[in-house]
């Protein structure tokens, strides 16, 4: 007599699909978590403190995307050293290009910096534009949008919660950009150098003018040469900082900091890049804090 009930009781409840996901690089595994609860599993594939083109196929990465029911990643080349490689080892065939366990978060963004011609001997040149869109939160939001309407299709029967957590997430973090742009007015037009052509989303979002490039061939360690020029360079046209990401080593940003009266200013760049990253809006609000003290 007393199971219909408890059979009842249980029905009540969305049934718990533990999804696992497989994100390419740390910003993705939050979004999914903040969306999915704990109705997924995420494991991601790089820390806030590697450089996501460069990573090995290692066995532990091929056993974990061969577990995925999705796969969340950047795309636009960005994993094109290593991931074509893991989905090929992996025999999943539901996180295959195409399959609707194959998420590409530059898919549904508009890409900076598209090159109108390619030469390889230019360096680390991305055809289809600049992948790093994870450093404006306006990208962000669009992509979660996207993120949340895969999971409510691979898994149907927890549709309303996903939707759910979409709303309150969608809310929250409307707000902290609101929050973000407040704080950041003071950085509008300001000049700065970056060592690496990877904050473009971020500058366009707060109006911040980058004046030059460490980096004369993106991927490549800048010569004394190209670091001279740079230097002649903000003698006729003044930055306030020098940026670089925490992943990269900060060679060529210490060199410029050493020889101009500039500031160096290391971002998190992603999840994870520091001790106070610990989530995405953790991410945006110590990035908009380390440029704020570095104007001052």
């Amino acid at each position: 007599m007393r199971v219909l009930p408890l059979l009842l009781l249980l029905n009540s409840f969305p049934v718990i699909a533990d999804i696992n996901i497989f994100a390419c690089e740390p910003e993705w595994a939050s979004l999914s978590q903040e969306l999915g609860g704990n109705n997924i599993r995420v494991f991601s594939a790089t820390s806030g403190l590697q450089d996501p083109h460069h990573i090995q196929a290692r066995p532990s990465l091929i056993a974990k995307i061969r577990q995925a029911d999705l796969l969340v990643c950047t795309g636009a080349e960005l994993e094109i050293g290593w991931l074509p490689l893991l989905q090929k080892k992996s025999g999943n065939a539901s996180i295959q290009t195409g399959a609707a366990g194959n998420f590409m978060a530059t898919n549904y963004v508009k890409l900076l910096d598209v090159p109108v011609a390619l030469d390889r001997s230019l360096g680390d040149i991305h055809s289809a534009g600049n992948p790093h869109i994870q450093t404006s939160p306006l990208n962000i939001l669009l992509v979660a949008k996207a993120l949340s309407q895969r999971l409510q299709k691979i898994d149907a029967e927890n549709a309303s919660l996903y939707q759910q957590r979409w709303e309150g997430f969608s809310q929250r973090w409307q707000a902290a950009i609101e929050k973000w742009q407040q704080q950041a007015i003071p950085l509008k037009g300001v000049a700065v150098v970056v060592q690496h052509d990877n904050w473009s989303y971020l500058f366009d979002w707060l109006k911040i003018k980058k004046v030059a490039a460490l980096e004369v061939k993106p991927g490549v360690p800048p010569t004394v040469e190209d670091l001279n020029k740079v230097l002649n360079q903000i003698k006729a046209t003044p930055a306030k900082m020098v940026i670089n990401a925490a992943y990269q080593p900060s060679r060529a940003t210490d060199w410029l900091v050493d020889k101009a009266a500039i500031t160096k200013v290391t971002l998190p760049f992603t999840v994870g890049g520091d001790e106070q990253s610990e989530n995405l809006f953790a991410l945006f609000d110590d990035t908009i804090q380390r440029l704020l003290d570095a104007n001052k």
